[in-house]
């Protein structure tokens, strides 16, 4: 289960007794930082593949939750103070079994004023208190928005190098997950890789795809400022996850990288999980489908 469903140690130790041995404890930052107002999460009326071209224009909230499920996903990152979440990451650490591990989600802070520098620190200091923990491995969340950029941290080259660098120097050796959005130009996904080969261990692909989410008159769905696009994720991503891994998979082989790859965004089904694997994720991961289906893991595991 990636980022995100797993807010707390409890929510690990049954993500974990149900079967799902890969667990990432939500990602935390390194001060408090409050929740988008409610609702989070609503069902959308997405048919087939969620494609870019579909994106352009605005999707619709659907009244319902029915499969093939679709749904936003608008919290905003929230993160308790590091003297809470750190004490109890130990504890969700501790409730992995034979063959399972907790995986530490970690970001840094976008801050009114801020500089560049200011927001690299603070990605550094987010490691810091991480690895402090004591957690096994790690993964900075690099699918955020940047400072003065509309889009994700990861796809500003520069900074991510920076921040990776860092990180890396307060981690030490302990394992490093890289989660990412989606690359349209492949270009820039070969500069990504050359950087994941350099400071980490793993890239986890995709988290979720951003569109502009509204009602079933057109109005803002979701209340609040800066509250119009939201993400999306469940079935109908599925596609970017998967080509992803795909082109992920080439670059990697053509240059003889090291690092794993996760395969994320609309695993829903045992069937899901195989494309992923044949696809060449080392790894499958599911939010929606794991939320949907708390057994998801163990139907993929008899099949």
């Amino acid at each position: 289960i990636p980022a995100g469903p797993l807010v707390n140690a409890n929510f690990c130790k049954s993500a974990f007794q149900k079967g799902f041995d890969i667990c990432v404890y939500k990602t935390v930052r390194s001060e408090e930082y409050p929740c988008h107002p409610w609702p989070n999460v609503l069902p959308l009326n997405v048919e087939g593949d969620l494609t870019l071209e579909k994106l352009q224009s605005p999707v619709v909230e659907k009244k319902e939750y029915k499969e093939p499920l679709s749904i936003t996903n608008s919290f905003g990152v929230p993160s308790r103070g590091h003297s809470a979440w750190h004490e109890d990451v130990k504890c969700a650490i501790s409730y992995a079994g034979h063959g399972q591990v907790l995986v530490l989600s970690f970001m840094g802070t976008v801050r009114e004023g801020q500089t560049r520098e200011d927001f690299i620190n603070d990605n550094i200091l987010a490691a810091k208190l991480s690895f402090e923990t004591g957690a096994k491995v790690l993964e900075i969340n690099l699918s955020c928005p940047n400072i003065g950029n509309e889009g994700l941290v990861c796809y500003d080259l520069d900074i991510t190098e920076e921040i990776l660098k860092g990180v890396r120097s307060v981690i030490g050796a302990t394992p490093l997950i890289m989660k990412v959005g989606y690359f349209k130009d492949n270009e820039d996904l070969e500069k990504l890789a050359k950087i994941a080969d350099a400071y980490a261990d793993s890239i986890s692909s995709i988290n979720t795809l951003q569109g502009t989410i509204v009602d079933e008159n057109g109005d803002q769905a979701l209340p609040g400022k800066m509250r119009l696009r939201g993400g999306i994720c469940g079935a109908g991503i599925k596609w970017a996850g998967i080509d992803m891994v795909k082109r992920l998979t080439k670059i990697k082989k053509e240059n003889s990288y090291s690092f794993s790859i996760e395969g994320v965004g609309g695993v829903m089904n045992s069937i899901d999980y195989k494309e992923y694997k044949d696809a060449g994720a080392d790894a499958v991961m599911s939010a929606t489908g794991a939320m949907w289906n708390t057994h998801l893991a163990q139907e993929i595991k008899n099949n």
